[in-house]
């Protein structure tokens, strides 16, 4: 295999996020609008900023002794970057939370204080950047989102840190991005997503990506109660083969919001298929479930909540993680096989 260039900046960045087998096992705390209606659901009043520190710090404090990384937003994380445990890497948020949706095709756009010069002066070892993605989508609104990813990508490159990136895939055609559906054409979508965005015109180091599939409707898996199915086992270890067969950078899976036990099923099957992701940022599969007693009871109650289970749950994905994942190297043909330039 050829050997692999990168900067001194890049390979430092990822090992700073990967632990010390080389695999990413990082924990999620970005999310804003979706936190803030979470708290506000649950104690039935409007959350406050405030109280979104205060619960991605106690996330901090709590889990990240057995996190490599945490991610977080410069809005409202900042406190959190502070009190994670020694040695944790830290990914900050680049882009603003969610999209116009008065606006076709979910455009993105970046935190108007914020430069990626800014992000690594607060902290970040790597920079995250999510942007909707559908590879069906008009070529228009698709070339305004390459271009994006672009610029971004360059001034990663400029400041000599890694980028990550997150891309989702929707269908505006379809709706549902929860019904079987749109479970039928994901696959497609991921695939053509992870193709697209490991060409070195993007700059990106790291795919943060979705599973090609949506474990409810693989049959015969815990996640699917009533045996309504997209595809059969063995069709989803093949897309996930597929999905990673398409990518030219290491790749790491993101939780998606969907539970705890879902999520290590969902990993178990990427490690039956053979496949080689480096790691997870998991979020919400590891802590919502403790949002309303944080909202309910105050800090404490959260403190103990995450305290109790936070740590079995992360410490069970940690344990699939130590079965599956393949250390981010690996994928170009280990350590050895990069050249690391200043």
């Amino acid at each position: 295999m050829q050997k692999v260039r990168m900067s001194k900046g890049k390979f430092d960045g990822i090992n700073a996020v990967a632990n010390s087998r080389g695999v990413i096992a990082a924990l999620a705390i970005d999310q804003r609008g979706s936190l803030q209606k979470a708290i506000t659901k649950a104690k039935g009043s409007p959350a406050t900023g405030a109280e979104l520190s205060e619960f991605k710090t106690l996330i901090s404090e709590v889990l990240t002794p057995y996190a490599s990384a945490i991610l977080l937003d410069p809005e409202f994380g900042l406190e959190a970057v502070k009190s994670r445990a020694k040695g944790t890497g830290v990914f900050l948020a680049y882009e603003k939370t969610g999209y116009d949706a008065s606006v076709r095709g979910r455009l993105p756009d970046l935190l108007a204080e914020w430069s990626v010069r800014r992000l690594q002066a607060a902290g970040a070892n790597v920079i995250k950047l999510l942007l909707y993605y559908d590879p069906d989508d008009d070529p228009k609104i698709n070339t305004v989102k390459q271009a994006f990813l672009e610029r971004v990508g360059a001034e990663c490159r400029a400041n000599d840190i890694p980028l990550f990136l997150e891309p989702i895939c929707y269908s505006d055609e379809i709706g549902d991005e929860k019904g079987i559906e749109f479970a039928r054409v994901k696959p497609s979508k991921v695939t053509r997503y992870m193709d697209e965005f490991s060409k070195p015109q993007y700059g990106v180091d790291v795919l943060k990506v979705e599973v090609p599939v949506n474990m409810r409707f693989v049959q015969g898996t815990r996640a699917n109660p009533d045996n309504q199915t997209a595809y059969t086992r063995e069709e989803a270890r093949e897309l996930f083969r597929s999905a990673a067969a398409a990518t030219r950078v290491p790749f790491i899976y993101l939780s998606a919001g969907v539970s705890d036990e879902v999520f290590r099923e969902t990993l178990e099957l990427a490690a039956e298929a053979g496949t080689p992701f480096s790691g997870v940022l998991c979020g919400r599969a590891t802590w919502q479930d403790g949002v309303p007693d944080y909202a309910r009871g105050g800090p404490d109650a959260g403190r103990a909540w995450l305290a109790e289970r936070g740590v079995e749950n992360i410490q069970a994905l940690n344990l699939v993680l130590s079965k599956g994942a393949k250390p981010w190297w690996d994928f170009y043909g280990g350590k050895e096989n990069i050249e690391v330039v200043s």
